[in-house]
């Protein structure tokens, strides 16, 4: 009998043992301490269109751009919205609008800046059919401005000549374009 006695003894000992084992790995100090970040996937999309389409309207009821793009990405962790081939008419409520197009863009988060990345042409006629072009490799636009800017080479063709220069700032409403530095330029004499 004595040795049954012992026989539970040792059987509900060893069970208590695996039992504050298993409690102490649960409950262990290490547990509290700070637990490493996941890490973000900075490329992560939560959602996509293709061929969009998008039309504001200024607060008269006038048209203030209508856009489309192949492609529009919307990057879950930093709240950017990347646009293939962005096609942009912004008329600021005339009827002779910026056509604006690139490669590539990025909106930020508000939709306050656009910047345009890759092959950039604005394009423009006034009233007498007179077409102004503008190409760049990369600009920064704010539409709720009408203004845009780069730091890199442009070429402005129209006006009956071409003007080149490093830099450039775009006022879009007045349409009154400022070259910032090494400007050149070649005009017909008529």
């Amino acid at each position: 009998m004595l040795s049954k006695k012992i026989r539970k003894i040792l059987v509900f000992g060893c069970i208590a043992a695996i039992f504050a084992a298993v409690g102490y790995w649960n409950i262990s100090p290490e547990r509290f301490l700070d637990q490493p970040v996941a890490k973000v996937d900075e490329t992560a999309i939560d959602y996509y269109a293709v061929n969009a389409h998008s039309v504001q309207y200024l607060p008269d009821g006038k048209l203030q751009y209508e856009m489309t793009s192949d492609k529009v990405e919307h990057l879950k962790a930093t709240e950017v919205t990347l646009l293939t081939n962005p096609d942009l008419n912004l008329f600021r409520g005339t009827q002779f609008p910026w056509h604006v197009q690139s490669e590539r863009g990025e909106v930020n988060p508000d939709g306050t800046q656009v910047e345009l990345i890759d092959s950039v042409r604005i394009t423009r006629f006034d009233e007498k059919n007179r077409k102004t072009l503008i190409t760049t490799t990369r600009m920064t636009v704010f539409p709720q401005q009408q203004y845009a800017q780069t730091d890199q080479p442009v070429r402005i063709d129209g006006a009956g000549g071409v003007s080149t220069g490093k830099g450039m700032k775009a006022y879009l409403k007045e349409s009154r374009i400022h070259l910032l530095s090494n400007v050149r330029g070649q005009y017909e004499a008529r």
